[in-house]
């Protein structure tokens, strides 16, 4: 039985890039306020209009990344808002690579407005380093963390690559130099991977490749207020919850270059007693993962009227 949200203990999770889609946002901004007032002060800070890019693509350009991070982020936090507005609030949140700008938004760390302006500069280095070489990622389906390793390893001699998503039990990614990439796909087919998936991105994230973005964030961070967690926070690169602000500025520097630790997040959320897990933005990929990692978990998602609704449904059940 699906106890409700209200008196359960619940986590938000926020998307990151991948999970963007033309239309993203557009129903909740017509049926409430504060999403469109979330759009609208998106527009204002950015000085552009970022949810007509949202609401009406094109999607080339809405897939570029300088676009993707700042339209998956506002369309988080307006879905956060409604969700607010309903009295429905988490006991911890997590967001996966960009969507940690989404989580430390929902944990009072940073405003909206802040994480925009941080979230454009981040892209904008991460979009310039990834123009600096040819680099790719991979999803490597069905092999174990020490046999990719290896394999990482052994294709070295081709170019950087490295883990950069702990996605899920059978679920990694790889992330560097495109021909090292591609050799570590065929060696882990060979090695009896059940799928490996060249991922439709713009760069090397979560690599080493990432390097000069990381030291142009690190440049400006400082310039910006961070507060200590209202509520937990599980980070990326440690994968447990984050106490203060000045750890939240070193690890979001820190995450640029390093592996998302996702499934030992999910573990470290799970492990605090909570149950259910309410996906916040455009799609369900972290629903998934989360399955996978918890298969007790019940599993929601807000991006849209009818999926809010049936959040809304649970949360004041009985």
């Amino acid at each position: 039985m699906i106890e409700s949200l209200l008196k359960a203990a619940s986590a938000f999770t926020f998307p990151g890039q991948g999970s963007q889609k033309v239309g993203m946002g557009l129903e909740l901004s017509q049926e409430y306020a504060a999403a469109r007032a979330t759009f609208d002060e998106a527009d204002a800070v950015l000085n552009r209009k970022l949810s007509q890019l949202c609401f009406e693509g094109p999607a080339e350009a809405l897939k570029q990344t300088e676009n993707t991070q700042l339209a998956i982020l506002t369309c988080s936090v307006a879905a956060l808002r409604v969700l607010d507005e309903h009295g429905i609030v988490p006991k911890a949140v997590a967001g996966h690579s960009l969507g940690e700008y989404s989580a430390l938004v929902a944990a009072n760390v940073l405003t909206f407005s802040d994480a925009l302006k941080l979230v454009e500069y981040r892209a904008q280095v991460m979009a310039e380093a990834s123009q600096r070489q040819d680099c790719t990622m991979a999803a490597i389906l069905g092999l174990d963390e020490a046999t990719l390793q290896d394999l990482c390893e052994a294709a070295s001699s081709a170019g950087v690559v490295q883990i950069g998503n702990y996605n899920c039990p059978g679920q990694l990614i790889v992330s560097g130099d495109t021909a090292a990439v591609e050799r570590v796909m065929d060696s882990a087919k060979e090695a009896g991977a059940r799928r490996c998936l060249q991922l439709e991105v713009s760069g090397a994230f979560h690599s080493a490749l990432m390097a000069p973005a990381q030291e142009q964030l690190q440049g400006v961070i400082n310039d910006f207020q961070f507060n200590d967690p209202s509520i937990h926070v599980a980070a990326n690169v440690t994968g447990d919850f984050v106490q203060t602000a000045s750890e939240v500025r070193r690890l979001l520097i820190a995450q640029v270059t390093s592996a998302v630790q996702w499934e030992k997040s999910t573990r470290t959320i799970g492990a605090i007693g909570i149950s259910h897990f309410v996906e916040v933005g455009p799609g369900t990929v972290l629903s998934g993962m989360v399955r996978r990692t918890l298969p007790e978990a019940i599993c929601l998602n807000v991006e849209d009227a009818k999926s809010l609704d049936k959040v809304r449904d649970i949360a004041y059940k009985g």
